[in-house]
């Protein structure tokens, strides 16, 4: 039996680099994007296109379509992504959501039509928005903004006429504060037991990949840690 196949995309990023190790070590064959190898990957896939959407995605449609070469993922998951802040008062407001859209929205509509072409058909798609998102973000403007339109984006995929594969999963993971180190160095003095481990999201990630407990089609799915323990419930409301 072949081993099966994950594409991560944003996989030498903190979070990427994590489920890139968790599902190699579980025997999957994982493939990253980014603009940077992983060298734990199997395969590698270096964005150099960055300034134009629409070459960005003319850039890695065709190197994916030539490394799986006729073969079907089993699943796709996106947590490439960042973040910037800014109100409207700040001068690099619109510098700041241009990288958080470049960052999120990008890559989510890009691995969403991978994932038209190239998923099983009961595969599985995961993409990254935030619980902030499900609100207003004074602060961060951009980036509420690029994380809800990732929210909108996996609704309209959940339907008939999204372009998936009928029977696949799609879904979007929703952190408040994920334990990495690049947050553990902007916020030194936070506490580190309120934020979600990156080993909890990967091995939550992996378990759906393989089918189990996977919430419904659609469903924006809010990770929780609250004192060290970390769980997940699916978003009762609308995108706001």
């Amino acid at each position: 039996m072949s081993a099966a196949r994950v594409l991560i995309y944003g996989g030498k990023g903190a979070l990427g680099a994590t489920c890139v190790s968790y599902f190699k070590s579980k025997n999957w064959w994982v493939a990253s994007i980014d603009l940077f190898p992983n060298e734990d990957a199997h395969a590698n896939l270096v964005v150099t296109k960055t300034e134009s959407w629409t070459e960005q995605n003319e850039e890695i449609q065709p190197k994916v379509e030539a490394l799986l070469d006729g073969n079907k993922l089993d699943a796709i998951i996106c947590v490439a992504g960042g973040w910037a802040g800014g109100s409207a008062k700040s001068k690099a407001v619109v510098k700041n959501a241009d990288l958080m859209f470049k960052q999120s929205v990008w890559t989510s509509l890009i691995a969403s039509s991978i994932a038209s072409k190239h998923l099983k058909d009961n595969g599985l798609l995961t993409l990254t928005g935030a619980q902030p998102s499900l609100s207003g973000t004074p602060g961060m403007l951009g980036y509420g903004m690029a994380k809800a339109a990732v929210h909108q984006l996996v609704k309209g995929l959940a339907e008939e006429e999204g372009g998936l594969p009928p029977s696949a999963s799609v879904l979007a993971i929703l952190p408040m504060t994920l334990d990495t180190p690049g947050n553990r160095k902007g916020m030194p003095n936070a506490d580190f037991t309120q934020w979600t481990p990156l080993e909890y999201v990967a091995n939550l990630l992996f378990e759906w990949a393989q089918g189990t407990d996977v919430p419904s089609r659609g469903s924006l799915v809010k990770l929780n840690t609250k004192d060290g323990n970390s769980s997940y419930e699916i978003h009762p409301g609308g995108l706001l």
